[in-house]
């Protein structure tokens, strides 16, 4: 029996019509870096019976977006004329983090996802990390250039000694890639920050007093995470997550899923 991994999808047009989707990387990298089975969840918003789809799963990953959260939700000033929204998709999360915390479900954010789980716990965002006195620029400005250089090592991230990832992987500081221009401004109560830039912007955040295992990040692991030591170790501390909350809640031993890098 696997463990079993909800994605919330985003609304994105396909020629005429909207689809609801998720990227293939974050796909790819629940199946072979957490080895648990991916299942999309639809951006139905207030439509969807959330406790009953909560049932299925075992953890949630919440993925990053080209798509911002709506400023409304935590009292910011109105987005700039052309920003990209996903009221769909913030319908369905926000409300969805709450409960998955209240289970004890793992969850994990990563970059759209890392800013929604503050702003569903009472954070607010930074809509221009770049214009803010003191902080450098992250976003991706390699304009046409391959993948592999959008998703390049850009900068240093310090761990917080003892978090997550320095204990796995034994060190206080690694690289992480950058493209985002939204950032946290202020961390939501509870949240504790788990990495922080060298322009001290946060990069990653847990929340010790929650029921279960959560974690999120700014930057992308996703991104060839089997070739990438850090990206491991936190897909490989969900995956675990969510087999030891599935074993909790049915009884029954939970497998991880075949080895292999998922494509």
């Amino acid at each position: 029996m696997y463990a079993v991994v909800g994605i919330p999808c985003d609304i994105k047009p396909v020629g005429k019509h909207p689809f609801h989707a998720a990227g293939v990387k974050y796909v790819a990298a629940v199946a072979g870096g957490a080895r648990c089975v991916p299942l999309l969840l639809p951006a139905l918003g207030g439509q969807l019976p959330l406790a009953a789809a909560l049932d299925q799963f075992d953890g949630v990953l919440l993925t990053g977006s080209l798509s911002n959260v709506e400023p409304q939700h935590y009292a910011g000033a109105a987005s700039r004329p052309g920003t990209l929204h996903d009221p769909a998709r913030d319908a369905t999360t926000l409300p969805l983090i709450g409960e998955v915390i209240a289970r004890g479900m793992p969850l994990l954010g990563i970059c759209r996802g890392f800013q929604e789980i503050n702003v569903a716990l009472g954070g607010t965002l930074h809509q221009h990390v770049q214009e803010q006195a003191g902080l450098a620029d992250h976003r991706d400005l390699s304009g046409d250039a391959p993948l592999e250089v959008s998703y390049g090592l850009a900068h240093p991230v310090r761990l917080r000694p003892g978090s997550l990832l320095a204990q796995a992987l034994g060190v206080d500081e690694i690289q992480v890639n950058s493209l985002h221009q939204q950032g946290v401004a202020t961390l939501a109560p509870g949240l504790r920050a788990e990495a922080h830039a060298p322009d001290g912007l946060i990069e990653a955040f847990s929340l010790p007093d929650a029921p279960g295992w959560l974690h999120a990040v700014q930057w992308h692991p996703e991104w060839q995470y089997a070739h990438n030591p850090a990206s491991l170790a936190l897909f490989t501390a969900f995956g675990e997550a969510c087999r030891q909350y599935r074993q909790a809640r049915t009884g029954q031993p939970a497998l991880p899923t075949p080895q292999g890098e998922a494509r």
